[in-house]
């Protein structure tokens, strides 16, 4: 039974059992796995808060050919957004990690992907503005998944819309807090990507229904 150790980032979690969870991760060289992370949910587990969406963790696990999930047998947390990041931004979390999981293919290695998974864990981190970062995000998952318009003139959005996309076409995100924005060009991009997204994954995802109803009873 091969043994691995990787660099990952945890996606979501599931009850199993009494004591277990299964955990969906995407690792840097080996694309998405789902693993049993046994007595995950018990009070002295050894995994300890590592297993919280978009925790930056190095893993190791067991895997056999015959069986679909692996056994995690340790993660060590290396970062998380949730050791720093803001209030306004927790609601966050949950919606990158999805947008991750829907886009990752199992036991694919990406590695664009997975950079780009890291860098907005680190952005968040260090106090990035979360709503540019979430169009920032999108625009990037989406020009990697190819279903990006390259037009941007085809999109009728306005001339500060087009000027965010065409900088975060040039820097990472941790240089959004530079931009500057405006509010109303961070919903022309939301609407646009939301249409975009829903496109391509056929669903609306639930993290972001989430989200609108969050800022809705703000």
């Amino acid at each position: 039974m091969p043994l691995y150790t990787t660099e990952a980032i945890v996606l979501r979690t599931y009850k199993l059992g009494e004591a277990d969870r299964i955990v969906v991760f995407l690792t840097r060289d080996r694309g998405k796995r789902r693993g049993v992370a046994q007595g995950a949910r018990r009070m002295r587990s050894r995994f300890g808060g590592a297993l919280e969406p978009l925790t930056r963790v190095e893993v190791t696990y067991f895997e056999k050919e015959s069986r679909e999930l692996v056994s995690l047998n340790y993660a060590e947390p290396l970062s998380s957004p949730l050791w720093s990041v803001r209030g306004d931004a927790l609601g966050h979390l949950g919606y990158f990690a999805e947008l991750i999981d829907e886009c990752a293919l199992e036991g694919d290695a990406d590695e664009r992907l997975y950079r780009l998974g890291r860098s907005v864990i680190d952005a968040l981190a260090a106090g990035a503005p979360v709503e540019a970062l979430a169009r920032y995000f999108e625009y990037w998952l989406l020009r990697l998944q190819g279903v990006y318009p390259t037009q941007l003139d085809a999109l009728s959005l306005s001339d500060d819309a087009l000027a965010f996309l065409q900088a975060s076409a040039r820097i990472g995100p941790d240089r959004l807090g530079r931009l500057a924005p405006s509010p109303g060009a961070l919903r022309e991009l939301e609407a646009v990507h939301r249409t975009l997204i829903a496109a391509h994954l056929e669903k609306d995802l639930k993290s972001a229904r989430v989200l609108r109803e969050m800022r809705g009873s703000s």
